[in-house]
């Protein structure tokens, strides 16, 4: 018999931090166990998942040999650095250089790309859903802002195939949650899809077999709790 994967991915694969994560392990060809829980019909409540949960209140989403980890930003650091071997080996960079140029992208990503992208996404594709009222408001205003970050994001895609360089790296791996949701699941899907160099990296980095599978994993329906 099989030896159960000692990583262990807690939560729902079509939350950006959980999906994040699976495309990082898949990338690395890293066996994983997926726990599935939803946050919005309360299964954090649940014993297995409040075992989890850290100090300051964050919610942990990888376990790995007995570990728990949380920040799905880190947690793609973690991997690709424990199993730099594995995979994917250009992800995180080789070398000081192709590291600090992946850095600068992923904290773009995360300071400039992801508060008017995540806003966008809750408010359009979420909100409805969950009775909540939508903040039109800061959508026009994230939606100027994501068209500011977008257009440094296009001359820079002019200069490389990929925001890092030539290779695919985490620095294009974290913009896949919100940028799927902003095409699939929004109007706003121009923003992205307009910009000539945005899109072809758009279509690039959305067609990569690590991506498909996690959009599988969304489209299984999730198991019935007891």
């Amino acid at each position: 018999m099989a030896a159960a994967a000692s990583v262990k991915v807690y939560g729902s694969p079509s939350a950006a931090e959980v999906s994040r994560v699976l495309a990082c392990l898949f990338e690395k060809d890293i066996e994983f166990q997926l726990i599935r829980f939803d946050r919005f019909k309360g299964h954090l409540k649940m014993p297995e998942f409040l075992r989890l949960q850290q100090p300051l209140g964050q919610v942990t989403i990888v376990e790995d040999e007995d570990k728990a980890l949380c920040e799905s930003r880190w947690i793609c650091r973690y991997i690709s650095e424990k199993y730099a071997d594995r995979g994917n080996k250009k992800l995180y960079g080789k070398g000081t250089l192709e590291r600090a140029l992946i850095e600068q992208w992923l904290q773009a990503e995360e300071k400039t790309f992801d508060p008017p992208s995540s806003a966008l996404v809750f408010h359009l594709a979420f909100a409805p859903a969950l009775n909540v009222r939508q903040d039109l408001d800061l959508v026009d205003r994230s939606e100027t802002t994501l068209l500011e970050v977008l257009d440094v994001y296009d001359k820079r895609l002019g200069e490389s195939e990929y925001l890092a360089g030539e290779d695919f790296t985490l620095a294009d791996l974290s913009h896949l949650p919100n940028a799927h949701h902003i095409v699939h699941s929004t109007d706003k899907g121009h923003l992205i899809k307009s910009k000539k160099n945005v899109s072809r990296w758009w279509e690039a980095i959305s067609n990569r077999p690590s991506w498909k599978r996690v959009i599988e994993l969304r489209n299984e329906p999730p198991p019935k709790l007891g």
